[in-house]
């Protein structure tokens, strides 16, 4: 017989609603505490911490654009938890937008480097600085952890219109590759997923959109990921059991894209 997993303190960031709302979830469901991030969409923060099964969740606040913010989020949801951080989750950050788009070949230098600037900013070095500060308190406390971030098929198929977003999802994977090296003497586990277009309420438009049958056809499944299955392996990949996938990266696109 399998023994009960024993709870662990958990952060989640971005998870106002979509995956990291999923993801979120998915560990209070197991019996975890989640520290519930969010950068300015508060109500929706609380929405998400009153939907999770379970007690002893709590919401943080931080803009992860902001390095004193982002490095100091994981000792926020320690103290506001009264334990420290044992498993995070890297799902915040800047996605696609229209008003966020930047094909090269028509975007002019200036608007080319506030994107640019933009998404490295938060989904890049932000994300590093949590990555960093929930790591280095382990090592310091001699815990055991887990690192999972979510990255993007892009990194792999291409962003034609935001290329500034793919290579700020690429630094995040190879990150976790040296952090999965770097960490594994200390019991830190590091690994990655890569969800291809996933259902979530910011892309409900374009799927309802004349775009959303193209959309579909993109995987032979003939639809887009669910939220929950990328919460599904996010727990998987958190879980004791899969210490030795640290420094994979997880596709999770549906056979629409396939590496070699």
């Amino acid at each position: 017989m399998s023994r009960a997993p024993v709870p662990r303190a958990v952060l989640v960031t971005g998870a106002s609603r979509g995956i990291g709302r999923a993801v979120a979830h998915a560990f209070a469901q197991q019996g975890d505490r989640v520290a519930v991030h969010v950068r300015s969409a508060v109500d929706e923060g609380r929405e998400t911490l009153a939907s999770l099964p379970g007690t002893g969740h709590v919401l943080v606040v931080a803009d992860l654009g902001e390095a004193e913010q982002a490095a100091g989020l994981p000792a926020a949801a320690e103290e506001a938890l009264g334990e420290p951080v044992r498993v995070l989750v890297n799902n915040a950050g800047i996605a696609t937008g229209a008003d966020l788009a930047h094909p090269p070949a028509t975007t002019d230098t200036l608007t080319w480097q506030r994107h640019w600037e933009t998404y490295l900013r938060v989904n890049t070095l932000g994300t590093a600085l949590v990555t960093h500060a929930m790591t280095r308190r382990l090592v310091e406390l001699g815990l055991p952890g887990r690192v999972i971030s979510i990255g993007t098929r892009g990194v792999h198929k291409g962003e034609p219109e935001f290329p500034a977003y793919a290579a700020s999802k690429a630094a995040l994977h190879a990150m976790d590759a040296s952090l999965a090296v770097a960490l594994a003497p200390h019991d830190i586990a590091v690994a990655t997923v890569a969800p291809g277009f996933i259902e979530t309420e910011r892309v409900a438009d374009r799927l309802n959109s004349p775009a959303g049958d193209e959309i579909r056809a993109g995987s032979p499944f003939g639809r887009v990921g669910r939220p929950e299955e990328v919460a599904s392996a996010v727990l998987w990949l958190a879980s004791p059991e899969a210490v030795w996938a640290s420094g994979a990266t997880l596709d999770l696109n549906g056979a629409s894209h396939l590496r070699p």
